[in-house]
């Protein structure tokens, strides 16, 4: 009789447990399915393009007797209106958002006076400037606050859309989304001859395009849940302009494209698929002009587009879901999210253009024939190589004036990408196959979907230097903040790396 009693009291005890689990289950299944199906963002068709979009002003500058240009950029802290009576703090360079976009023609010497009025140390990072290690604005070149840094190089690289921002270790994640950013435009005489669109700010346009997120007037940088990729905002703006339209009036309109989002990949086309035309990536013109409707461009990466317009219409630069990724990648890391991120207007009558040059410039990418040596990058969060960077520790040695071939790998956990400070590299190949046209042009940042494998050619042409180190990465910054970077060193034939300091106690 007791057994009997002590199987009932068992029985409904498992009856009790295994409801309650169902119900857990059923909570769990049903909480994933909300997050699942409220992952996803689209602004298409929301945005009221109710504000003209800013063009960052030209910096100012002065040259020295000894043909020297000079720039200042003041790191400072201000407020910002996106909205319109409402203040959000911010970071910026000569402003409260963003900065000037500096412009040097190929063979000039240049200083940049970088004052920091920040209540905490930062940096000035020449993202895609071929220059001396120490003068790189990496990690390393910290900028205390309330310090000065006067970095100086000679320009020697060709005509390019670069950018400038900060890059201190375990911080540039925040340092970029509070504002710090801006172009840097390196002009030659091959560029300034052909029959592009050039004139800046009128068919010549910077579009640094940023995801952001606002808690009442203030920028959220939170990362939401699930979503290991970094900060992904709900909407877009361009050169600091919410809900931006530019009117235009030239029949030819180049667009000079920078993903400066922290995490986010876009993918950029029209909103009525008409094709433009691809005539520059990170590090410059490519060798033709290649017709596309769609360029995917993750953080850190650039392109020149030309679009051609026709009188009186109105066209929307809008970003698509990704080309590439898994299920869980496209809900959650952003790859089914869609913008609508700058309408240009076409005056009712518009200035025509040249015809656009079927021949560009000719390339100087190291070729793979060349190459002495390889070596292999395996890209993981937890690091590179299964190492995190180690600030004192150089990871590579590399001979000045020799090429290499790097195979860049993702190791398969999530989406990244690669970035090598001082060069620009040649795609050789992407999983196995030529690059594709996109990918034909001069890069210093490249994009590795989940299992991808690439091989670069890599030549390094700067000036030998042991003791002060570039860096290779994920640009994905909470990725590199989170340690997915490491450093490597030029020296002279037979020659030991020496040991990086200047690290700010890092």
């Amino acid at each position: 009789m007791e057994k009997t009693r002590g199987r009932s009291r068992l029985k409904r005890v498992l009856i009790v447990l295994g409801s309650v689990v169902g119900v857990l289950a059923v909570v769990i299944g049903g909480g994933f399915a909300w997050l699942w199906t409220g992952a996803d963002i689209s602004t298409v068709g929301k945005v009221s393009f109710s504000q003209e979009m800013k063009v960052p002003p030209l910096a100012e500058s002065t040259v020295t007797k000894d043909g020297t240009r000079v720039f200042d950029l003041r790191m400072q802290a201000g407020e910002t209106e996106f909205k319109a009576g409402k203040k959000t703090p911010t970071w910026g360079f000569n402003g409260s958002y963003l900065g000037p976009t500096l412009r040097a023609a190929r063979g000039e010497k240049v200083e940049v006076r970088v004052e920091n009025t920040l209540d905490e140390a930062s940096s000035v990072h020449w993202h895609g400037m071929h220059l001396p290690a120490a003068m790189d604005g990496g990690p390393h070149q910290e900028v205390a606050a309330g310090a000065r840094w006067n970095p100086y190089w000679k320009i020697d690289q060709p005509a390019a859309t670069l950018w400038y921002h900060p890059h201190p270790h375990g911080a540039t994640e925040q340092h970029v989304a509070r504002g710090l950013a801006g172009m840097f435009l390196v002009d030659d005489a091959k560029s300034g001859a052909l029959a592009l669109p050039k004139t800046y700010g009128v068919d010549d346009l910077p579009v640094i395009v940023q995801d952001v997120e606002f808690d009442g007037n203030k920028l959220d940088h939170g990362h939401k849940i699930l979503r290991n990729t970094g900060f992904l905002g709900g909407r877009t703006m361009v050169n600091g302009t919410l809900d931006p339209y530019k009117e235009v009036g030239d029949r030819l309109v180049r667009l000079r494209l920078l993903n400066a989002s922290t995490a986010r990949i876009y993918t950029f086309g029209f909103d009525d698929s008409r094709e433009f035309s691809l005539v520059g990536t990170d590090g410059g013109l490519l060798e033709r002009p290649a017709g596309m409707k769609r360029v995917q461009l993750s953080p850190g990466e650039r392109a020149e587009i030309v679009v051609e317009m026709r009188a009186g219409e109105r066209t929307v630069l809008r970003s698509y879901p990704w080309e590439k990724g898994d299920a869980w990648e496209k809900r959650f890391s952003g790859g089914d999210d869609s913008f609508d991120v700058l309408q240009l207007r076409a005056a009712k009558t518009l200035r025509d253009s040249p015809t656009l040059p079927q021949r560009l410039v000719e390339s100087e990418l190291p070729e793979a024939k060349d190459a002495v040596r390889g070596r292999y990058f395996e890209l993981k969060l937890s690091g590179i190589n299964g190492k995190k960077m180690d600030m004192g520790r150089v990871d590579e040695t590399v001979t000045q004036g020799a090429t290499e071939v790097w195979t860049v790998r993702n190791g398969g956990d999530m989406t990244h990408n690669f970035h090598v400070h001082d060069v620009q590299f040649r795609v050789v190949e992407f999983d196995g196959k030529p690059p594709g046209a996109a990918l034909r042009g001069p890069k210093d940042t490249l994009a590795m979907p989940i299992g991808s494998t690439a091989k670069i050619a890599v030549r390094f042409d700067g000036p030998a230097d042991p003791d002060h180190p570039y860096m290779y990465h994920c640009h994905l910054l909470a990725h590199e903040d989170e340690g997915m970077m490491g450093q490597f060193v030029v020296v002279e034939k037979g020659q030991q790396a020496g040991t990086p300091g200047g690290h700010g106690g890092h």
